[in-house]
């Protein structure tokens, strides 16, 4: 998959988001405005990621959503409860910054969050006290570029928006410019 990066939503972010951050919350400095560090995007496979064919599988996954190759996660130690043993395979994670975060962000709500069924916006209790924004996806196949046919099993990842706000009305009013659909209360 070629990724061509339009620089549309980081330009957006300068030239519209910046000023009218500055506005609302009165900073005096550039550099408190809140801005978007880095994505994660995280899978957990628990025990079924020692098998090889849906860890591969996953992998590839990954690389169609997001364009990068994830790094596989390993557990630290072993817990016999789980059924877990250290240096195990526990699941996959990716992180982006800079372009590949801006494009990621923009065919994730303009393609992707289309897709989902009955869809009525982004819940707001999701923020952290940081100002970070978590949501889970319970079906791969809202991301468009995973064919149906493909899949073999349905598995849910978890995308974490890193911001630099230090506050939850300042991250959403940052999230909420940039074109995460919020619900409107």
């Amino acid at each position: 998959m070629d990724l061509h990066y339009d620089k549309k939503t980081r330009d957006f972010y300068r030239e519209e988001i910046s000023p009218f951050l500055k506005e609302k919350f009165d900073y005096k400095n550039n550099l408190e405005i809140p801005k978007i560090k880095k994505i994660v995007i995280n899978r957990c496979l628990g025990v079924n990621a020692s098998n090889n064919k849906l860890l591969q599988k996953s992998i590839e996954e990954f690389r169609l959503i997001t364009g990068q190759q994830p790094i596989v996660t390993i557990a630290k130690n072993s817990i016999a409860g789980f059924k877990v043993r250290e240096q195990m395979s526990l699941g996959l994670k990716v992180t982006l910054r800079k372009e590949k975060m801006y494009t990621f962000l923009d065919r994730f709500i303009n393609l992707t969050l289309p897709r989902i069924r009955d869809f009525q916006g982004l819940d707001t209790t999701k923020f952290d006290s940081y100002g970070n924004y978590n949501l889970g996806i319970k079906d791969q196949l809202i991301f468009p570029e995973i064919e149906y046919e493909q899949v073999d099993q349905i598995l849910g990842l978890n995308i974490s928006i890193v911001t630099t706000a230090k506050s939850i009305e300042e991250s959403k009013s940052l999230l909420t410019q940039i074109g995460l659909p919020f619900p409107k209360i």
